[in-house]
C-alpha cells in the first residue's frame, strides 16, 4: 500500500511540471511574437521617415540640395549622442526652429539613441573637451627627426675550405678588328700540236690576299687600313727566254682617318700607295716594262667620306670625294720615265688635282658576291681612272670562281701603235677561296 502511494505522489508531481512548463513555453512563443510585431512595427515607422525625408528632399530645389548635402553626414558618420536633440524631440513645449529636414534627421537618430544605445561611440561633450586639450593647430606642418638604425649581424666566421677561388678578368673594350680574303685560283689550257687553230698550253695561277685592319670607337674617330696582294704567275712553251712571267702583279695600300661631321658624312684624309712586286716580261722579250718601285705612287687626299649601307645589309661600301689631292709618283728605273708619263731622265713627278673612291660590295645571297672599286684622279691636264671588278661565285665553303674585269682609262702616257688611251685586263679562275 505504501508503494502505491508514493507511485501516485510521482505521476502526480510530473504531471504538474508538464503543465508548468507548457504554459512558460506558451508564454516564451507569446513574447517572441511581440517582440517579432514590435521589430516589424519599428522597420515600418523607420521607413515611413524616411520616405518622408525623401519627399522632402525631392521638394527642394538644386541650390538648396547643394546645401542640405553637407549635413547628412550624421547619419553615416559613427554614431555621436547629442544631448539636445533628445531635449528637442522629448519636450512637447520646445519652439522648433529648425526645417523640416533637421526635424526628420533629429527624429532618426533619437530612435538610434533609445533603440541602439549600444552603438553610440561617443558624446559631443567629450569631443569639446577633446577639441579644448588639443589647442590650436600649428601653422606650419610638424617635421620630426627620425633616425634609422640598422641593424647588422655578425658573420658566421668560415672555414677557409668553404671559400671558393674565383678567377676575375677584366675585358678593356677593343675598337680594333682584323679581317682577310684569301683565295688561290689555277688555270690550266692544253693544245695538242696538231690542233686544226693552233695555239700552244699554258699554265697559271693566280693569288690573292685582303687584309684590312680598321679601329673605330663607336663615337667619332675610324681609322681604316687595307692591303691588297695580288700575283698571277703563268708558263708559255713559246717562251724560250722566260719559264714564268707574271699576268697580274699589284701590291697596294690604301689607309683613311676619318671624324665623324653628321649622320653618314665624315670628315677624311685618305693615303694610297701602289706599286708591284716582280719584273714584267713580254714572250721572247728581255726588256722591263715594269717592276718594284717602277713605278711607286703615293696620292693624299683631304675630302669627304659617304657611307652607303642598305637595311638588309647586302649593299655596302663608301664613297671619298677629296677636291684636294696631291698625286706623287716615283719611278726607279730611268729607261722607264716616259713611258709612265714622266720626263726623260726624271724619277719623280708631282701634280695636285682632285679624287674620287668609291668602293662596294654587293653580295645578293651566299653564294655571289661583286667587289667593284672605281678609282678616278684628274689635275684637269690628264686623268686616270680605274675600274675593278671582281664576281665571286661560291661552288663550296672553300673553293669558288673569280671573274676579274679592269678597264682603265691614262691619258697621261703617250699612246703606243695608235691604241687609244683605254686598257683592258681579264681572268676566269677556278680555285680555293677563305674568308675571315
Amino acid at each position: 500500500m505504501r508503494y502505491i502511494l508514493t507511485i501516485l505522489i510521482l505521476f502526480i508531481s510530473a504531471s504538474e511540471a508538464d503543465a508548468r512548463f507548457a504554459k512558460v513555453n506558451n508564454e516564451n512563443i507569446d513574447k517572441e511574437k511581440a517582440m517579432m510585431t514590435a521589430y516589424e512595427d519599428s522597420l515600418k515607422l523607420l521607413r515611413q521617415h524616411v520616405d518622408s525625408l525623401q519627399k522632402a528632399l525631392e521638394s527642394l530645389s538644386a541650390d538648396s540640395q547643394k546645401i542640405l548635402n553637407t549635413k547628412y553626414y550624421r547619419l553615416f558618420s559613427p554614431l555621436t549622442y547629442d544631448p539636445k536633440i533628445t531635449a528637442g524631440m522629448l519636450n512637447p513645449n520646445a519652439v522648433r526652429s529648425q526645417s523640416v529636414e533637421d526635424q526628420e534627421m533629429d527624429s532618426v537618430l533619437l530612435r538610434y539613441f533609445l533603440s541602439r544605445p549600444d552603438l553610440v561611440q561617443t558624446s559631443v561633450s567629450r569631443l569639446h573637451k577633446s577639441a579644448e586639450s588639443a589647442g590650436e593647430l600649428p601653422s606650419s606642418p610638424v617635421k620630426r627627426k627620425v633616425e634609422i638604425q640598422k641593424t647588422v649581424q655578425p658573420e658566421e666566421e668560415k672555414q677557409i675550405d668553404d671559400y671558393t677561388p674565383v678567377d676575375i678578368k677584366i675585358f678593356k673594350p677593343n675598337f680594333w678588328k682584323f679581317s682577310g680574303d684569301y683565295s688561290l685560283q689555277f688555270l690550266q689550257n692544253y693544245i695538242s700540236e696538231n690542233w686544226y687553230k693552233g695555239g700552244e698550253s699554258n699554265l697559271s695561277a693566280v693569288g690573292n690576299v685582303v687584309l684590312k685592319l680598321n679601329y673605330n670607337n663607336k663615337q667619332k674617330v675610324k681609322f681604316e687600313n687595307t692591303l691588297e696582294m695580288k700575283l698571277g704567275l703563268q708558263t708559255s712553251e713559246s717562251d724560250t727566254l722566260h719559264s714564268l712571267k707574271t699576268s697580274t702583279d699589284m701590291l697596294r695600300y690604301t689607309g683613311k682617318l676619318s671624324l665623324q661631321a653628321i649622320k653618314k658624312w665624315d670628315y677624311a684624309f685618305q693615303m694610297i700607295a701602289t706599286t708591284q712586286f716582280m719584273r714584267t716580261f713580254k714572250s721572247n722579250n728581255s726588256t722591263v716594262y715594269s717592276d718594284f718601285f717602277s713605278p711607286l705612287e703615293l696620292n693624299f687626299s683631304i675630302g669627304m667620306d659617304y657611307t652607303i649601307s642598305t637595311k638588309n645589309k647586302k649593299l655596302n661600301g663608301s664613297v671619298h670625294l677629296a677636291p684636294i689631292a696631291l698625286n706623287f709618283k716615283y719611278v726607279d728605273r730611268l729607261a722607264l720615265s716616259t713611258r709612265f708619263g714622266l720626263d726623260e731622265g726624271e724619277h719623280t713627278l708631282t701634280d695636285m688635282g682632285s679624287q674620287m673612291t668609291l668602293n662596294l660590295t654587293w653580295k645578293p645571297n651566299n653564294d655571289i658576291k661583286w667587289t667593284s672599286r672605281l678609282y678616278a684622279y684628274t689635275t684637269y691636264k690628264r686623268a686616270v681612272v680605274e675600274f675593278e671588278n671582281t664576281i665571286s661565285f661560291a661552288i663550296s665553303k672553300f673553293v669558288s670562281t673569280n671573274l676579274f674585269l679592269y678597264p682603265r682609262f691614262d691619258d697621261g702616257v703617250s699612246r703606243r701603235d695608235d691604241n687609244d688611251y683605254w686598257q683592258m685586263k681579264e681572268y676566269f679562275a677556278l680555285g680555293f677561296s677563305y674568308s675571315m
